[in-house]
Order: C-alpha cells, then sequence, then structure tokens
C-alpha cells in the first residue's frame, strides 16, 4: 500500500476511538516531491515526503493520545515527537495492514489502542480505494523500535542533519542573528519540530548491535557514547558560540577556569615556558604561580603593552603559549592581538586570548591573529547571572588536543546549564548594546566628578590603550573601574549607598553587579601585598547590567554624594 495515499477517513472521528486526532500539517500541504527544499524535515525523514504524494495532496497526519505514544517503546519517546511516531507507524500499517502492534508494545496496549490499530487499517484500505495516485516506494521496516531509530540517524551524524545551503549561516549578516539562531535553526542535530534545543538529560547513550559499537571504535561511525565525552543540548551551544567567534571549534566546560586550566595542560609540555601580563583574574595567577610549577612549568610575567618584555621572553626561551586577558582583570588593559600573534608565531608559540570582558561581539580575537580565545560563559555569554560554564574556541586541531584531556578530567557541563546558555545568548546583542552604551556614558560621568579620582575604562581617552581599543574592539564593554577620592571606610560607604548593583563577584550579567575587589578577591592578603597587585583599598569595579540609564546614572550620583 501506498503511503502517498494515506488519508485521514472519518471512522476517526468515531467516539470508539477517543483521543485521536487528525490535522494537516502546513509545511507538507502543497509540496511535491523534489519541491523546495525549505519543507521542514520531521524526524521520519525519510518517509516524510512520501506523505505528500506528487500532486502535492493535502497530508493528514495522526496524533495520538499520549497513553498510546507511552506505549510504542521507551526509544519512540527519547527521540520522536507524536508527529514523527504516529507518522512511522501509520507508514508501517499502510504498508502493512495486517501486521500488528510489536509483542512489547501490544503486552501494554490498551482496549483503546487496540481499537486504533483496526481503525488505521481500515482507514489504510478505505484510502486505497479513494485516492488513485502514484505509488510510492514501500518503506521497509521490522520493528518500532527499529523505526524510531530511522530518526536516530540524524544524531548519529555528527550535527549534519538540515543543511539548506553549503554555508551554514550566509543568510545571516549580523552578529545580532547569529546570537539567535547560529547551531539551531540550521543543522541541529536534535531531531524534533521545537523552536527552542530540548535539553537531553541522559548520562549515556546506546548502541543498536555491537557490530555498530564496533564501527564507531574503529571510527567508521560517528555517535555519542558517554556523557562526559558530548551531548547534543551542549553540541549546539558549542555550534552557536564558534559561529559568534569565527572558530572552526568550541568545547564547553563546567566553568571558566575549567576552560582555563585545561587548556594550559593539555598545550604546555612539562618543563615549558608561558608568558602572562600582570594584571589577570587572581585566580588564573594562582594556578599558573602555585600549580604549573610542580609540572616543571615557567613563567614570564610583562606589563600588557610591553612588546619588548615579550619578543625577549619568546627569544630567551622556548614558549609554548602566551596567555593573557583583553581587556584585562580590573584595569582593563588592552593588549595588541595582532601584533603579539605576529610575534610569537615566528617563535612557534601559542596566542591565548581571555576574552571574558570583550565578548565575542565586541572583540574577534581568532581573526586578529589569535590561536585560541577563551571565556567564561557565566559572565557575558550567559549573561543571566544564573549559571557556570566556560568554553575555548579555536581551530579544530587545537581545540581536539584540549577536548582529549577535557574528557579525562570532567568539568563536563551539565545539558541543562547548556540550554541556559543557549536561552540567554538570544539575547547577548541586545544586552551587550545597553550594557556598553551605559558603560561609555557613565566612564565619561565618573572621570569628570570631583569624589572619583581614576577611572579606567578603554573607552576613554585617558585609558593608555584607548586607541588600540578603538582599532581592535567594537565596543568597550559593560565594566568599568574607577578609585573613589577617599580611603576604604569611604569607599564601603560608596558601594553600601547604592541601591541598584548586587554586591557580588561576577559580572555581565543583565543585574548590575558592584564590589571592591581589595575586600571581594584579595582581603586574604596585606595590603602592601594587594598594592603589589596594583589593587588599592579605594578600588571599585562596577559591572553595568541592562537596566535604564537614567535609572543607574542617579543611584550613582546620589552614593557619591553619600560620602
Amino acid at each position: 500500500m501506498a503511503v502517498s495515499s494515506f488519508q485521514c477517513p472519518t471512522i476517526f472521528s468515531s467516539s470508539s476511538i477517543s483521543g485521536f486526532q487528525c490535522r494537516s500539517d502546513p509545511d507538507l500541504v502543497g509540496s511535491p516531491v523534489g519541491g523546495s527544499s525549505r519543507r521542514r524535515v520531521h524526524a521520519s525523514a525519510g518517509i516524510s515526503s512520501s506523505f505528500t504524494g506528487d500532486a502535492g495532496l493535502s497530508s493528514r497526519i495522526l496524533r495520538f493520545p499520549p497513553n498510546f505514544v507511552r506505549q510504542l517503546s521507551i526509544k519512540a519517546r527519547r527521540n520522536c515527537s507524536n508527529i514523527g511516531v504516529a507518522q512511522i507507524v501509520a507508514a508501517k500499517w499502510s504498508n502493512n495492514p495486517s501486521s500488528a502492534l510489536p509483542s512489547a508494545a501490544a503486552a501494554a496496549a490498551t482496549s483503546s489502542a487496540s481499537a486504533v490499530s483496526s481503525a488505521a487499517s481500515a482507514a489504510a484500505a478505505s484510502s486505497a480505494a479513494a485516492a488513485p495516485v502514484a505509488a510510492a516506494p514501500p518503506v521497509v521496516l521490522k520493528s518500532v523500535d527499529e523505526e524510531v531509530v530511522v530518526a536516530e540517524e540524524g544524531i548519529r551524524e555528527k550535527i549534519g542533519s538540515v543543511q539548506l545551503t553549503d554555508s551554514k549561516h550566509s543568510f545571516l549578516s549580523s552578529d545580532g542573528s547569529l546570537t539567535v539562531h547560529a547551531g539551531e535553526r540550521l543543522g541541529r542535530g536534535i531531531v524534533t519540530d521545537a523552536i527552542t534545543t530540548p535539553v537531553v538529560n541522559t548520562s549515556a547513550y546506546f548502541f543498536k548491535k555491537t557490530a555498530e559499537l564496533i564501527d564507531f571504535k574503529e571510527k567508521r561511525s560517528v555517535s555519542f557514547e558517554y556523557g562526559r565525552y558530548g551531548n547534543p543540548t551542549t553540541v549546539v551551544l558549542e555550534d552557536k558560540i564558534s559561529a559568534l567567534e569565527g572558530a572552526e571549534s568550541t568545547l564547553v566546560m563546567a566553568s571558566g577556569m575549567c576552560a582555563s586550566t585545561v587548556m594550559l595542560l593539555a598545550l604546555v609540555p612539562a618543563g615549558g615556558h608561558i608568558v602572562t601580563t600582570t594584571d589577570c583574574y587572581r585566580k588564573t595567577r594562582i594556578f599558573m604561580e602555585n600549580f604549573l610549577p610542580k609540572l616543571g612549568i615557567t613563567v614570564t610575567v610583562i606589563d600588557p603593552a610591553d612588546i619588548a618584555g615579550l619578543e625577549a621572553a619568546v627569544n630567551e626561551f622556548k614558549v609554548s603559549l602566551f596567555f593573557t586577558e583583553s581587556p584585562t582583570n580590573p584595569f582593563l588593559r588592552c593588549v595588541d592581538i595582532e601584533l603579539v600573534s605576529k610575534i610569537c608565531h615566528k617563535r612557534g608559540t601559542l596566542v591565548c586570548i581571555d576574552g571574558t570582558f570583550a565578548t565575542p561581539l565586541n572583540q574577534k580575537a581568532l581573526a586578529l591573529g589569535a590561536d585560541l580565545v577563551v571565556h567564561s560563559a557565566t559572565k557575558y555569554i550567559g549573561g543571566h547571572n544564573d549559571v557556570l560554564a566556560g568554553c575555548i574556541c579555536g581551530s579544530l586541531k587545537l581545540v581536539s588536543e584540549i577536548r582529549n584531556l577535557h574528557h579525562v578530567l570532567g568539568g563536563t557541563l551539565n545539558p541543562n546549564a547548556a540550554y541556559l546558555i543557549i536561552r540567554g545568548m538570544k539575547t547577548l546583542h541586545l544586552r551587550v548594546q545597553q550594557q556598553n552604551s551605559t558603560a561609555f556614558r557613565m566612564a565619561e560621568i565618573l572621570e569628570a566628578h570631583p569624589k572619583v579620582s581614576h577611572v579606567y575604562y578603554p573607552g576613554l581617552p585617558s585609558h593608555p590603550e584607548h586607541e588600540l581599543a578603538k582599532r581592535q574592539m567594537t565596543g568597550f564593554g559593560g565594566v568599568v573601574s574607577f578609585e573613589i577620592d577617599g580611603d576604604i571606610e569611604t569607599t564601603i560607604k560608596f558601594v553600601d549607598s547604592l541601591k541598584i548593583p548586587y554586591i557580588a563577584p561576577s559580572f555581565g550579567g543583565c543585574e548590575s553587579i558592584v564590589d571592591q575587589p581589595a575586600i571581594m578577591s584579595y582581603w586574604d592578603l596585606p595590603q602592601e601585598e594587594r598594592l603589589k597587585y596594583g589593587i588599592k583599598d579605594n578600588l571599585v569595579r562596577f559591572s553595568f547590567g541592562v537596566e535604564d540609564f537614567e535609572d543607574v546614572k542617579a543611584d550613582i550620583l546620589q552614593a557619591l554624594e553619600a560620602i
């Protein structure tokens, strides 16, 4: 029986088959076989075209009640929507009206499910007489479990399901559009018609037969295997970040520190040498100064603008990696990424830029010559102060080296966290625009205020790398650091007088956040030790959220008046 002849008969409205509905699928109606490539490909992609007929006949799809769908199989529930299951089962029954449900499903079926089987057979027979259209090749399926695996093949193809053009994102011309659609609109490897990316909560993935497992182990096929090695939801997030950074590959991990430490361990050999900069996140410095020496790895520390120091280091040592932030934390110093990349590459030294403060929207470090970019996705990329994550972007070769060690060390991002970041990234461009604008305007106001002694912001002409920032950044970020004209007690009074921002140790989210680095990050060190890193007691780091500018301005000004 040709599937293309299947129509929803009036018998399905009978009260004896309560719970069944038929509806037209707008993506299948009026789409002849071989028609527009924009037609949706369902979970049962191998048979969906046969429902259309060669004359564009209106297609009807069975919608089964939830209890019946649950009876089909665990695999059906996991891999297919109700629509996909309906297409598969209807195709099987239409091809072989006498077939019964597989024993596993039949054992659990209710009497109404049995009635459904008879009704489906009658529907197939009725449609054969009523719709004399060209017959499509029959779909040969062996069992419900094997039928549903047809849908699973898309997942088994390393995220290569639906491609409209050779270039995944050729129709998207801006980062704003990429934050919404990259990794999802085209090529999402999860079989679903849902607009949003589903969360795949599983710790492991199964193989149908041992032969399939051997093919995977001998690299004749690609598959997910174990939760620590990859997850479909996480892969969507990686693809979205890769699109923004212009990277061949991205690896996401459980935190930004996890990304930085695994990257260093993977790429710097025992006894190797790295170069970094004075101004950086303290925990990164602690890892370099306290842990890496245990592996015989030595470190040269230079000022972010010390090009001569970098050249001397790469000429004197066999430097494996130059690792720096740009802008840096907390003084927002900028590194000439293009220049340092040229210097390092002449000596075979890799360049990794921590672009957390910049975001992928304000700065494209890979395009400027860097080999790798690291982000704490907890900050701007996630953007909602509700998830921890980190990522590494770069060439497939380098990221694969890091991924191999990551599979050993763990630090896996939970798929629920990946979903939160995917959701957060869809407003990344809107959030960053607002944060850039508010931070820039407030930096100018703060610099002119008599109770502020110094402001650190790359958008200000007074910043030592202002001209560099103008060349390599399209926005200056949403964080402003500044020094209050007073001592630690005066600064505490200013911070405590603020009403909008939270006192917290992060940045980049929708909510404004403020902290005194001397207390929040360096309080365990005596004052003289803090000053070695330039951390004065009156230093304030202010991360602007997406609140209204006038509200934030009024709040900061009233807090300054309070001191």
